[in-house]
């Protein structure tokens, strides 16, 4: 009774939305219409007399123009391409299991199954129409084909084409965390949602939305002036229409996934609430995994090539850490849902790459500033790059603010070089700023030119950071808006100089040609790191340089908290309060302790690349 009654509802929306295109047509032609009349009053001679020759030329001229107008509006909805979320394709012969489990699936709920299935680097499954001619193969000029259904050829051109079902699309962190049982009753409720698809009115109502959408987003690219002007009136219209049935459009959509949901229910419905909670498990992992673990190696030109196997190296981590999550390990014994493919290494580096793609901006294609990276390589590929990159960034700053590379730490007998990178520098120039100090810092930034546009931007920065919480240490200040400064730099210098190539590495690969990647990336994580914590990340890895190079300690990778420093083979933990009390208040004091302790020399040399 649900399943009718959400239907219902749904297919009311589709006529109420079909209705306001109906009434579009009908403003089109009414100006012809009224044309008409008066062309045939005055051929019968019932409508005749001086005035109205001139206006029917008049009349005749203003329906000519609306009518070519509204031709021109509708090719431009017709024509335009709609937005196709960027997706891994899955064909049927890499993951012959998978297909069946999504058939089988369908004729339980008796709905049409999907007409392919694909993979999103995210925690969510939907369905997705692709059925526009832009998105499919290019048509054979002699013969007419089914949209979607590859094989069924020779139909004549006059039979109306029956609409191909939707994509479903799949979260790919589902397929490496969830059992296969798990697996099954989370789509449930989406490939439920075929069944109102296939509905003619509904899909017609879909059709023109994703029209109406494609069309404005092609009259707001950047164009010739004339263009801008012709384009701008079809622009005015198409949101004129989509705001008339943005409201029906909305209801319909809540009606077909109300009468899915209530269709699913008869299959997996106790297993589909204890898959639930993976869902928001596997989310939070996700989550964590990519702001914590990818995005270092992706800022050092690295993309982790198994995303969606860390997951459930995460989440494990995750289980034996939190209480909570204890049973969720437990399940790791039954069948994977990644198992349902064949090659899930190579559908995995595909999807990492995109993720890298839509999150961070990466390049399509590998290369020797932008390549893929195992687990087993990652500390010493990222981690150890990572921090020696930072503590070279931080030196090439102190050196701009004219900071002098000698220390006391390192004057006396038997010390080191003291013209070498050394962590007693920089903890030396820090704690030697405290608050009221002006130091050699302050000397530096007057004796700039205040005309430079680097001394302005840091000078600015530094000021931001006072004013929103950042370090009250003058010195500290100067020095994060110097890193910001640079780090800014080299951003806007990896942008001008990284290009779009197409194409994907491997056999499996994104859709490129579905999709325009000029905006990317996307999804950005995360916006632009504060010049404390910026200052707080140089200085942290300039400790642990010297705790690798100095102490034995090694780069590791924790897989929620993402680089760290092994000791003695143990995670240090206490590392980052000691620094924000250097960084801050100019204490160097639980740092010097922290390190004596562990048997760190802060006036040795460190290796920098």
């Amino acid at each position: 009774m649900g399943v009718e009654v959400g239907a219902q509802a749904a297919r009311s929306r589709a006529l109420a939305v079909l209705r306001v295109r109906s009434r579009a047509l009908a403003v089109a032609l009414l100006p012809a219409a009224v044309a008409v009349v008066l062309l045939v009053g005055g051929s019968t001679g019932h409508i005749d007399g001086p005035g109205w020759a001139v206006t029917r030329w008049i009349v005749s001229g203003f329906a000519l123009f609306v009518l070519l107008a509204a031709v021109g509006i509708a090719l431009v909805v017709v024509r335009s391409r709609p937005a196709v979320s960027p997706t891994v394709t899955i064909a049927e012969e890499s993951a012959p299991d998978l297909y069946r489990m999504v058939r089988d699936l369908a004729d339980r709920l008796e709905v049409p199954a999907p007409s392919a299935i694909a993979l999103t680097p995210d925690c969510d499954s939907w369905l997705e129409d692709r059925t526009h001619p832009a998105h499919g193969p290019p048509k054979p000029e002699s013969r007419d084909e089914i949209e979607g259904v590859p094989g069924v050829r020779g139909l004549p051109s006059a039979h109306r084409r029956a609409p191909a079902a939707p994509v479903l699309v799949i979260g790919s962190p589902f397929l490496w965390w969830m059992r296969v049982g798990e697996l099954r009753a989370v789509l449930a409720p989406v490939v439920a949602g075929t069944g109102p698809s296939a509905h003619p009115d509904i899909a017609a109502a879909r059709r023109f939305v994703r029209g109406l959408d494609a069309a404005v987003a092609v009259t707001s690219e950047p164009r010739g002036p004339l263009s801008r002007t012709v384009l701008g009136g079809v622009g005015w219209v198409a949101r004129l229409l989509l705001r008339s049935c943005r409201v029906h459009a909305a209801e319909m959509e809540r009606g077909v996934a109300a009468a899915a949901a209530e269709r699913a229910q008869a299959v997996d419905y106790g297993l589909r609430i204890v898959a639930q909670e993976q869902v928001g498990l596997a989310y939070a992992g996700w989550d964590r995994l990519l702001t914590r673990v990818a995005l270092p190696a992706w800022r050092m030109g690295r993309w982790p090539s198994r995303l969606d196997a860390g997951v459930v190296a995460a989440l494990t981590e995750l289980s034996r850490r939190d209480r909570l999550a204890e049973g969720f390990a437990s399940r790791l014994g039954e069948r994977p849902a990644c198992d349902l493919l064949e090659e899930p290494g190579a559908i995995d580096e595909a999807a990492s790459l995109l993720a890298a793609r839509l999150f961070h901006g990466g390049p399509a294609e590998t290369g020797p500033d932008w390549a893929p990276v195992d687990w087993d390589e990652y500390p010493d590929e990222v981690v150890d790059r990572k921090w020696r990159t930072d503590a070279a960034r931080l030196h090439r700053v102190l050196d701009a603010l004219g900071v002098s590379r000698s220390s006391g730490a390192g004057s006396g007998p038997g010390a080191s070089d003291p013209e070498g990178p050394t962590l007693a520098r920089v903890m030396d120039h820090l704690s030697d700023g405290a608050p009221g100090e002006s130091g050699d810092s302050a000397g530096s930034r007057e004796s700039g030119d205040p005309g430079d546009p680097v001394v302005v931007e840091r000078l600015e920065a530094a000021a931001y950071e006072d004013e929103d919480g950042g370090p009250e240490n003058e010195r500290s200040s100067a020095l994060a808006a110097g890193l910001s400064a640079e780090v800014a730099r080299e951003e806007a210098a990896v942008s001008a100089g990284a290009g779009a190539p197409s194409g994907a590495a491997g056999q499996v690969g994104p859709d490129m040609e579905l999709w325009d990647d000029g905006f990317l990336p996307l999804f950005p994580l995360q916006p632009p790191r504060t010049g404390r914590e910026l200052l707080a990340d140089h200085v942290t890895a300039m400790v642990c340089c010297a705790a690798m190079d100095t102490a034995g300690a090694a780069p590791g990778l924790d897989w929620l908290d993402g680089p760290s420093l092994l000791i003695n083979g143990e995670r240090s933990v206490d590392l980052g309060p000691r620094v924000l009390s250097l960084v801050e208040e100019g204490d160097p004091a639980p740092l010097r302790t922290w390190l004596l302790h562990l048997g760190i020399r802060p006036e040795k040399p460190v290796r920098l690349v």
